[in-house]
């Protein structure tokens, strides 16, 4: 599976390289650009995650939750795409696809922010509180992840 799933890759890999990018930027290009989307925008969004859930200013929390709201749906957006650039870093460098704790941990992160946007869009099973509690929970869970994964990409990248 892992030949095939490169096989697949690898063009599109190639395709990138062609591009003639200096190596460095190809080696830390990835974990630059997805530091400042998992530590800037990952924290301000559980920030007005958390804001719009107990904060006491109802039209306050109102804002927020929708700012809320915006900022996750872009934050996922980069995430996958950062998941794939990261991908495709690992194939361009000739460096295993799977066998890293940093790729698990990606792929665990893209699977929580997805439940916890699928709980969003639900709207929270018709507004169950219990639902909105699991967001909460789980979207601060899926951050803390995030910062693991942030630690083992660092040491990845020290070691490739």
């Amino acid at each position: 599976m892992v030949s095939t799933i490169r096989g697949w890759l690898q063009p599109i890999a190639d395709w990138f390289a062609s591009f003639g990018t200096p190596e460095p930027i190809v080696h830390w290009g990835h974990p630059l650009m997805m530091g400042i989307v998992v530590f800037v925008m990952g924290s301000f969004t559980a920030w007005a995650g958390w804001r719009g859930r107990i904060g006491d200013d109802v039209q306050k929390k109102a804002e927020v939750r929708h700012m809320h709201k915006r900022l996750a749906l872009w934050m996922f957006t980069f995430i996958t795409l950062g998941y794939t650039g990261g991908v495709l870093s690992l194939v361009m460098q000739g460096e295993p696809i799977f066998e890293s704790p940093h790729f698990w941990t990606g792929t665990l992160v893209i699977g929580l922010l997805g439940v916890n946007g699928a709980l969003s869009m639900s709207k929270f099973g018709g507004g169950k509180a219990s639902l909105r509690t699991a967001h909460a929970y789980l979207g601060t869970v899926a951050l803390g992840v995030m910062f693991v994964h942030a630690f083992l990409g660092l040491r990845l990248g020290l070691a490739i």
